[in-house]
């Protein structure tokens, strides 16, 4: 009987309201935990190329996965992830610019392999000086933005990104987590806003595809 009273207690005009809600709800959650889980593969991707040219040292006793990163990192890497993916989208909402450039997987696959490259680029290729390779990081960079973005939103959020990325890393250095060799920019590597920046341009587009295919921000016309 109080079963009965419940349902008829909401109102026929309320249930698509709450399906929809609900639908919402976890088609978040699934675009959530995807890039959580991007984010962490690339965590350990572009660790493992840092690690390997030596360019991050990890105190022996925080070594504890497959990968010889940190355990901390790939979480922390999933985590930031999952919050610019959602953030991406959602800015472009409220600034009333849906984007439309370049909106398709292959597009996206194309973006999170130049990034790779370009963290390949700054472990692997041997410049006369950081100045000479971080410019190149930098324009990399940039033109991975021009290329697969084009965005007002998403060149302020890869900015934004950046300084703060770059800001937490230099206290984690400061306070002894790890270290890179051969510092220049006070104890981290002049390149690495380069990286930041480039990430958050990755993950933007990553998070816009899968908002537009889930309808989590709106309609499928705009995400």
């Amino acid at each position: 009987m109080a079963e009965r009273e419940t349902a008829s207690s909401v109102s026929p005009k309320c249930r698509p309201f709450i399906s929809s809600v609900t639908s919402q709800s976890m088609n978040l959650m699934i675009c959530g935990v995807g890039l959580f889980l991007i984010g962490v593969f690339l965590a350990l991707v572009v660790n493992l190329l840092q690690i390997q040219r030596t360019v991050t040292l990890f105190p022996p006793d925080v070594i504890a996965s497959i990968f010889s990163s940190a355990w901390w990192v790939p979480p922390c890497c999933g985590t930031a992830s999952a919050v610019i993916g959602l953030l991406c989208p959602c800015i472009d909402r409220h600034l009333g610019e849906p984007h439309k450039f370049q909106r398709e997987w292959s597009s996206v696959m194309q973006c999170v392999a130049v990034f790779v490259g370009i963290n390949h680029d700054s472990a692997k290729v041997d410049f006369d000086n950081n100045v000479r390779l971080c410019l190149t990081l930098a324009a990399l960079s940039i033109g991975l933005w021009w290329t697969f973005d084009r965005s007002r939103s998403g060149f302020g959020l890869g900015v934004g990104i950046a300084f703060l990325a770059t800001l937490v890393t230099q206290l984690l250095v400061y306070n002894g987590v790890y270290q890179y060799t051969s510092p220049d920019f006070l104890y981290v590597r002049s390149w690495l806003p380069c990286i930041f920046f480039a990430g958050g341009i990755t993950m933007g587009n990553i998070g816009r595809q899968l908002a537009m295919h889930l309808h989590i921000f709106g309609p499928s016309k705009q995400y």
